[in-house]
């Protein structure tokens, strides 16, 4: 696997063509006629570590507005793999924000509705391969920033993540969200 051979990926990442591989299934292999390089970046191998999904994806996520990672997200949608969202709610509305594009989709988005930030920045993949770092997945941290990207297939941290995540899933849950402060009084 490629996350294997780089297990730490360095942004910012190399501007490359990433049409190969957000092909739609079934789609004929095609000549990008683009004039961006077509070799290996950061972005291409942490692509690679999303694609090979099978059963599930799991994303926790505070920003998201990179249409090739949210395009990636769509495709394994797509493909039938169970895609649930964690994000913040500020940060969803946000112009250019893929969040809206998931939801239509159909994937299940889940948000928080606390003052605080939901800030973590991690995936799992098939409840097997961990992907976490400082990136956000936005265009703006992708070609500008200085950040990392760690993706281990460790047991022990991928439990502890996908831990985390089913708790932030299960506090984020709609049924649970007030709309009225708890504490007003009655007349």
């Amino acid at each position: 696997m490629v996350w294997k051979d780089f297990p730490v990926l360095f942004f910012p990442s190399q501007v490359t063509c990433t049409e190969a591989l957000l092909r739609v299934p079934g789609a004929a292999p095609s000549g990008c006629p683009c004039s961006l390089p077509h070799g290996e970046s950061s972005l291409s191998r942490l692509l690679r570590a999303l694609l090979a999904a099978r059963a599930s994806l799991e994303l926790c996520l505070f920003a998201f507005s990179s249409p090739q990672l949210g395009r990636a997200v769509q495709l394994l949608h797509q493909r039938g793999v169970r895609v649930r969202v964690v994000t913040d709610c500020d940060y969803m509305a946000l112009n250019g924000s893929q969040i809206g594009l998931l939801r239509k989709a159909g994937i299940q988005v889940r948000h928080d509705q606390d003052l605080g930030y939901m800030h973590h920045k991690f995936a799992i993949v098939d409840g097997k391969v961990l992907i976490t770092g400082s990136l956000n997945w936005t265009t703006q941290a992708i070609q500008n920033n200085r950040e990392n990207v760690l993706i281990t297939e460790d047991e022990e941290y991928v439990r502890l993540f996908l831990e985390e995540f089913e708790r932030i899933w299960e506090e984020f849950d709609p049924a649970k969200y007030t709309f009225f402060p708890q504490n007003r009084r009655r007349r």
